[in-house]
């Protein structure tokens, strides 16, 4: 019952229009060279970064500010705006979600009614 309850909640969630909107941002920034360009770079200067850190060094100020400054030229791109404020009202979508989920669960853990089958 609660896997089935689960697949209802993902399909609703899955026909929001944050959702539905998020996708089509994604898609979009697949389809920009030069943001795709930028997502490479930043995924291959966050691995190195990551590589260093967990080899016990810090990475040093200029891969960070290159890091930091692909970010940035992505943030600005009209693809990466559109994704970033797509992925942000889902993600609000998201924690309502979360939210209205714990209230449930609070009020499934004080009733004295057992409703599992």
């Amino acid at each position: 019952m609660i896997w089935d309850k689960a697949e209802e909640l993902g399909r609703l969630i899955g026909q929001t229009q944050e959702y539905k909107a998020m996708r089509r941002a994604e898609a979009t920034l697949r389809e920009d060279q030069d943001a795709q360009a930028k997502v490479e770079l930043i995924q291959k200067l966050a691995r190195q970064m990551d590589e260093l850190v967990a080899g016990g060094q810090m990475p040093d100020q200029a891969a960070a500010e290159a890091y930091e400054q692909a970010v940035r030229e992505l943030e600005v791109s009209p693809s990466g705006q559109a994704y970033a404020v797509a992925r942000a009202n889902f993600e609000k979508v998201m924690i309502r979600v979360n939210q209205m989920i714990a209230q449930g669960m609070e009020k499934g853990a004080t009733s004295s009614i057992i409703t599992l089958g």
